[in-house]
């Protein structure tokens, strides 16, 4: 967690403090480009460094390697289009909630499947209510987030 989320967002307050990013926010794609892309070198870093730990379950660097796949992809989109990370990666924690359900029958779907879709329901209102993006960054960034994640967890726990 630590090489996934802490040091990327003290990495984007400093490019944010230092005036190579205009805000925190984002809004233009030009700003997204150098925190997209120093955050998929550290998701990289850490899927590189987890699949060289071979005491570690693989589960654990396949399923990064899968969110990893998705952040870099994002990442290379942002180049040319603006896509809702945040509704990505809402996306890809519902796939996760629907490809478990589907592989372990011990695990009680409704109560999560049921927060995850309460999540992307306020995460993709938020996001249009603050004019962050519009419908269709929304739409898209949430179908990419599924539909990559549930492919991806298939593969993992398939």
């Amino acid at each position: 967690m630590l090489s996934t989320l802490a040091i990327p967002m003290i990495t984007i307050l400093g490019l944010r403090l230092s005036g190579t990013v205009k805000s925190l926010h984002m809004i233009d794609i030009k700003d997204r480009l150098i925190p997209f892309c120093v955050t998929s070198v550290y998701f990289l870093m850490t899927v590189y460094f987890m699949f060289e730990m071979s005491e570690l379950d693989p589960i654990l660097w396949q399923s990064l390697a899968v969110i990893t796949a998705v952040v870099v992809i994002l990442t290379i989109v942002t180049f040319f289009w603006k896509m809702s990370a945040h509704m990505t990666g809402v996306g890809g924690l519902l796939a996760l909630v629907v490809v478990l359900g589907m592989n372990f029958p011990n695990f009680t779907i409704l109560y999560p499947l049921l927060a995850a879709l309460l999540l992307a329901g306020v995460v993709g209102t938020s996001r249009l209510f603050l004019n962050a993006h519009n419908p269709m960054e929304v739409y898209i960034g949430f179908f990419y987030g599924f539909f990559t994640c549930f492919w991806g967890f298939l593969w993992v726990w398939g």
